[in-house]
């Protein structure tokens, strides 16, 4: 079982943590060792902003609601994963089932057979998640 701190939490948690790198590196280094410091904490957040409009700009370029395989998606899919994760692995936005900004989000992905994943977020993590087949073919029964 993996334990995840909550969004307040994390972020208290990074605040604190610069601060004590800053403090560290103006007692150790002085000015230089805040400058430096402040370098590493700008370049983490470059990295991080550039993985996000990297994933942004390739979901961009699909068609809304698409995914190759949904069973693959099924099967890949994990309690926790985040929404960036997601679509990531998906290469497009989810097809939106519920109102903007309406907590829990639910979003369905499609593939060429019309099999369908629908995930629930709660936070920006994926809940739940099901995996919709399309029925086979019932033969008319008036025949």
């Amino acid at each position: 079982m993996t334990y995840r701190l909550s969004r307040p939490l994390q972020s208290a948690l990074l605040i604190v943590s610069a601060v004590l790198l800053l403090s560290w590196a103006y007692h150790r280094y002085g000015g230089l060792g805040v400058a430096g410091a402040l370098g590493a904490l700008v370049m983490c957040a470059l990295v991080y902003i550039s993985r996000f409009i990297k994933v942004i700009r390739l979901v961009a370029q699909r068609p809304v609601g698409h995914v190759e395989s949904a069973v693959m998606l099924h099967a890949r899919l994990r309690r926790g994963m985040p929404l960036l994760r997601v679509l990531t692995m998906t290469g497009a936005l989810g097809q939106a089932l519920t109102e903007p900004g309406v907590e829990p989000e639910l979003f369905r992905w499609t593939d060429e057979s019309f099999a369908c994943v629908d995930c629930e977020f709660v936070g920006g993590r994926v809940a739940h998640w099901t995996l919709r087949r399309p029925d086979a073919e019932v033969p008319d029964a008036a025949q």
